[in-house]
């Protein structure tokens, strides 16, 4: 299908999508007016009472089919000061580690060859590379979680990544035979401009891989939890191929990942260089084209799935009031964030949610103002039930937690639907 790139009239209202300029006309879901995922309130009454809420709405584009937020909050506004941190969860951190194993093995990095991550965070990826003796460079826009790659040995440039970010690197004389872009393909505003910054800094048959939540698991699992401001975009192969072929680059190779629920590693290059396609580019083709993500159609009915994972939670929560019981959360996720204020639910449903982050630690979550504590705090309210919130992890969760059920206790899951595990 032809891809038209539009200039909209003035006079013409509606949101125009950032890749073609299309009038967004078609709703994928609507989660009402949400706070910022990861903006994590001191626990004072100016702070609560200062918290701001945003559209949170998802449209899909008739022209090009990128889904995307209609209403997108600046980018500064959300990453300058970021409270995530990859190191804090293992499974993630023993994925970068696998990824730099096969990356250094398919395609012969070694020390002479040059490794830059986008997105880079505390240096949890690069420091793989680095420990195997390759030379390394993040780009990263939070400025204290770059302070904490610094610290860590990682030399991490503080900028947004696009066109120009790419250029400096060039100029500076940091081309890249592997660049990384983990998660973060979908956290840009204007990814035209983010993924024309790649062929910048790549070699002539550098490789760049992207790690994205597949929208065609999102869709099929119900996780519209995976969605809020800071990811702009929700991605399918078809639209990030044709992103980067309006920029120069080519798409060669794919992998299914189990990450965030079902991911894709797409593999690009220059559109001139030698890397040749492979038969799982072309089955997950096929497997996005079966689905139907090619007719508007396919992306209508999303709604009304949500909805019932969204009354199967509040049911839940209504018996465990009727019971005496109570409810604890793990996991102060972004994720979590989403479900919860889509659900409705407050501190008087669960006592508190733990995380290991001490960055959140003490803070309350954004819009339902549940207290964060160290998960050491389980022990002493040993709640009948711990809500494991970033269910993408539940098994390392439950693996590192056992001794809930010394207590009763029990964990659930409530996507796509309440599930005791």
């Amino acid at each position: 299908m032809d891809i038209k790139t539009e200039r909209i009239d003035p006079d013409q209202t509606g949101t125009p999508c950032r890749f073609c300029g299309t009038v967004l006309e078609h709703s994928l879901i609507d989660l009402g007016r949400q706070p910022l995922a990861n903006s994590y309130l001191r626990d004072r009454p100016a702070d609560l009472a200062a918290e701001q809420r945003y559209p949170l709405h998802v449209k899909v584009c008739a022209n090009c089919f990128l889904a995307q937020v209609e209403t997108a909050i600046p980018a500064d506004a959300i990453f300058s000061d970021y409270a995530y941190f990859s190191s804090y969860s293992a499974s993630w951190v023993a994925h970068a580690e696998r990824y730099a194993q096969a990356m250094i093995d398919r395609f012969g990095i070694g020390q002479a060859s040059l490794v830059v991550e986008v997105a880079s965070n505390d240096g949890y990826l690069l420091k793989h590379f680095r420990d195997r003796s390759v030379p390394v460079r993040g780009v990263e826009p939070a400025t204290n979680v770059a302070a904490v790659a610094e610290r860590a040995g990682i030399p991490t440039q503080v900028a947004f990544f696009n066109r120009e970010t790419g250029r400096r690197l060039a100029a500076a004389g940091h081309r890249a035979d592997l660049m990384a872009a983990n998660n973060v393909l979908a956290h840009v505003p204007d990814i035209r401009d983010f993924a024309a910054g790649f062929p910048e800094v790549l070699k002539p048959e550098g490789v760049a891989t992207f790690e994205f939540p597949h929208l065609l698991r999102l869709i099929d699992g119900i996780q519209f939890d995976t969605i809020y401001h800071e990811h702009y975009s929700y991605l399918s192969l078809m639209v990030v191929e044709r992103v980067f072929g309006d920029v120069g680059l080519r798409v060669f190779d794919v992998e299914e990942l189990p990450t965030h629920g079902g991911s894709l590693r797409v593999f690009a290059c220059h559109a001139q260089a030698s890397h040749a396609e492979t038969a799982r580019l072309a089955a997950v083709r096929t497997m996005e084209a079966d689905a139907g993500f090619h007719r508007i159609e396919t992306y209508l009915d999303f709604t009304p799935k949500a909805e019932r994972v969204r009354a199967g939670f509040r049911a839940f929560l209504a018996r465990c009031r009727a019971d005496g019981k109570t409810v604890a959360g793990y996991g102060a996720a972004a994720k979590g964030n989403t479900f919860l204020n889509y659900c409705g639910a407050t501190a008087c449903d669960l006592v508190c949610v733990v995380d290991r982050n001490p960055e959140k630690q003490d803070r309350r979550l954004p819009g339902t103002h549940i207290p964060v504590r160290d998960p050491a705090v389980l022990t002493e309210i040993k709640p009948d039930y711990v809500l494991i919130l970033p269910w993408n992890i539940a098994d390392e969760i439950v693996s590192s937690m056992g001794h809930v059920r010394d207590w009763g206790g029990r964990f659930v899951v409530a996507v796509p639907e309440i599930r005791e595990l």
